[in-house]
């Protein structure tokens, strides 16, 4: 079992990098949501459930962004929406699921749910560079998270998030401001 979560973690970790090098919006979300549905996968069979329930709103979340005429995804309501949806996924980590709520824990499974806060932000602001700017910001949070679950294809994942972000920022923001 553990061979195979470690086995969709690495799938999530590709699917994951490819976000980042992506030049339009709505291929970022494409493969946000492969990578959040591998990652569901993933942490929920390592047990990671505050991460397994985050990377499922996560995946609702592309397909909402992804259709943002049909949905009306501008609408605050669904910034609403997805934000009440990770902040209560904290809570039933501890009471539905039975994290003990250590200090640790606390702490720790708090990170995720403050990431995908502000890359849902990210998203609705509409555009890839500031699904990269704001990444710099919730990829060490969840590079943390994936520390202690201990998903492999997780924390190699963030490492590559990160350095995916900085080419992405360089290819796309930098050298496109430069050039002109």
């Amino acid at each position: 079992m553990e061979i195979v979560a470690q086995i969709f973690g690495i799938i999530g970790m590709i699917c994951n990098i490819l976000v980042f090098q992506q030049k339009t919006h709505k291929r970022v979300l494409i493969w946000q949501f492969f990578a959040a549905s591998v990652f569901a996968v993933n942490y929920f069979m390592l047990g990671a459930v505050v991460g397994g329930m985050l990377n499922l709103v996560g995946a609702l979340r592309s397909v909402v962004f992804f259709f943002k005429e049909k949905t009306n995804a501008n609408s605050v309501w669904w910034l609403a929406f997805f934000i009440c949806a990770f902040a209560i996924s904290y809570p039933l980590a501890f009471f539905a699921f039975g994290t003990a709520p250590t200090t640790k824990n606390l702490i720790i499974e708090l990170l995720p749910v403050v990431a995908m806060i502000v890359a849902t932000i990210s998203l609705r602001l509409g555009s890839a560079r500031a699904v990269r700017g704001l990444g710099l910001i919730s990829s060490p949070m969840w590079l943390t998270y994936n520390c202690f679950s201990g998903s492999i294809g997780a924390i190699a994942s963030e490492i590559l998030n990160l350095i995916s972000i900085i080419v992405g920022i360089i290819r796309f923001d930098i050298k496109k401001n430069t050039s002109k």
